[in-house]
């Protein structure tokens, strides 16, 4: 536990020294808030502005949680994790030291979004939603956590896991619901939307927030909280149990391929490429 704690402490430190990177944070979000809510008001959504604002931080929380790809490939380049591997300690310690700093890093940027859109209008009526809320954070944080170590230990190129990345996190990020509403999307685009684990994550996560948990399938269909597949109806019930599944699958295979990666064989070369010896 002194090894994983070790580790999630650098790494949260790391965040937290970054001040411009905590003020974009919270700029940024509310620029896309003024920027989407004009077109979720053109679909059968109460309160563009909250569901806009539930949406973008779930997203944040996502993307967030998948820097841990990119910081992974920079810790084995620059020497760190191959320093932290001579040392007696279990590569999966490793790993979880990752992926809770990683989830612990995303859910505060969560909260801090949150504490802004608090301020603008985003109450809750029940003492509870705020735990659930962050609890959800959380576990969407370790899920994608996950997924992204799996991703950082599978790629066989730094210059090639930037194009890898981009071309999973983009259509992800698009195709979930959140900047884009699903109905407005082509019939095969939203089609590959339903194969989208963060599309279950941010219905559930907006159903949660505005507390609409128990309206019934028609209303929370019509707005693209459930989904409906010929005659069988994804709840936000049964959304979140697909994104357990997700989660499990890919923290099982991140914490395998992170055990089996060879970081010997990564060597950082002059200039500004880094290549895997092959």
């Amino acid at each position: 536990m002194r090894i994983i704690g070790a580790l999630w402490l650098r790494n949260v430190k790391l965040f937290v020294r970054n001040r411009v990177q905590m003020i974009l944070i919270l700029i940024m979000p509310f620029f896309y808030l003024y920027l989407l809510s004009t077109i979720f008001q053109s679909t059968h959504v109460s309160n563009s502005v909250n569901y806009v604002l539930a949406g973008i931080v779930i997203i944040v929380v996502f993307q967030t949680s998948l820097n841990i790809a990119t910081s992974t490939i920079e810790d084995i380049v620059s020497g760190y994790m191959k320093e932290v591997l001579v040392s007696p300690v279990k590569r999966i310690q490793i790993a979880l030291g990752q992926i809770l700093s990683s989830t612990t890093i995303a859910t505060l940027q969560g909260i801090l979004i949150l504490a802004v859109g608090y301020l603008i209008g985003m109450k809750y009526s029940s003492a509870a939603t705020p735990l659930a809320v962050i609890g959800f954070m959380i576990f969407v944080g370790l899920v994608f956590s996950a997924f992204g170590l799996f991703i950082a230990t599978s790629v066989r190129n730094s210059q090639t896991f930037q194009i890898v990345s981009v071309a999973i996190t983009t259509p992800i990020t698009f195709l979930c619901g959140v900047y884009v509403p699903l109905s407005l999307l082509p019939d095969g685009l939203q089609f590959i939307a339903l194969l989208n684990p963060m599309t279950y994550a941010a219905a559930f996560f907006r159903a949660l927030s505005l507390e609409k948990m128990s309206l019934p399938a028609d209303e929370l269909i019509a707005e693209q909280l459930a989904f409906k597949i010929n005659h069988f109806v994804i709840t936000p019930q049964i959304s979140i149990l697909l994104v357990l599944s997700f989660g499990l699958l890919f923290l099982l295979l991140s914490t395998i391929a992170f055990s089996k990666v060879d970081f010997s064989r990564m060597n950082r070369s002059k200039g500004n490429k880094d290549i895997f010896q092959q």
